[in-house]
């Protein structure tokens, strides 16, 4: 279901939608993104499809250029296409007000000043209140990378969807026990030091003596201890220097 609708105008916004659609779609996965191009299946009653991408989705990013405002209507040249109810980026907008739809302007270029609400239709007049985010061709990246840290944090259904959210790590358990342990560096309790690379036996990790019969441990820079944990530690392989990483 698609969590992110694009609202822009034709003329004005159509290559951005498409650098916002792709980066997004990266993070968050191509279907989470409504771009009404690929979007809108051959077929689909349109208006049907357009108006319930936005009723379904949490967030709607109105991507605003400089043509954006005062962008005559295609078929009345001398009228202001937001003036017009029918104008379908102003129809998008306000059928998310009406359904709750987190709605954020993204000014497009660093030289175009926030919204005059004076100068928007009375029903598009809250845009203006709404906190905006910028937009540059030159920082496109970054600009769009910021936006989705944002978006995550006050949005759960995209911080579900996000990719580069880290891989959650199991809390061991309670009390020690026997537990097979594979790669990485990690912690043996009790009198035995650190291992190091893959461990293929069974590591015990409560208190007391440590017994490993012919433990199997593989790779450079592997500590391991032999015998019943009496005496000393014996090294396996050579130690790397910190200048070698």
């Amino acid at each position: 279901m698609e969590e992110v609708f694009l609202n822009y105008r034709t003329k004005d916004g159509k290559e951005t939608a498409f650098i916002f659609d792709k980066k997004l779609s990266e993070r968050f996965g191509s279907s989470s993104i409504f771009r009404a191009p690929k979007s809108i299946p051959p077929g689909a009653n349109w208006i049907d499809t357009m108006l319930g991408g936005v009723r379904r989705g949490s967030v709607l990013l109105a991507l605003i250029g400089e043509q954006w405002l005062d962008a005559p209507e295609q078929d009345r040249p001398g009228r202001r296409a937001l003036n017009n109810p029918k104008d379908w980026v102003r129809r998008e907008i306000e059928e998310a007000f009406a359904h709750g739809v987190l709605v954020v302007p993204v000014l497009l270029g660093r030289k175009m000043e926030q919204l005059d609400p004076r100068r928007l239709p009375m029903s598009l007049r809250r845009l203006a209140e709404c906190q905006y985010e910028r937009f540059s061709l030159r920082g496109s990246d970054a600009d769009i990378d910021r936006l989705a840290d944002r978006l995550v944090t006050q949005v759960p259904r995209l911080a579900d969807l996000d990719k580069r959210t880290p891989a959650r790590k199991t809390a061991p358990e309670p009390g020690g026990g026997n537990h097979d342990q594979r790669g990485g560096i990690g912690t043996v309790h009790g009198t035995v030091g650190t291992f190091v690379q893959e461990s293929n036996g069974p590591l015990h990790t409560g208190s007391g003596h440590q017994q490993f019969n012919n433990p199997q441990f593989h790779g450079e820079n592997t500590n391991y201890v032999a015998g019943d944990n009496h005496g000393g530690v014996q090294f396996g392989g050579t130690r790397r220097h910190e200048d070698d990483e």
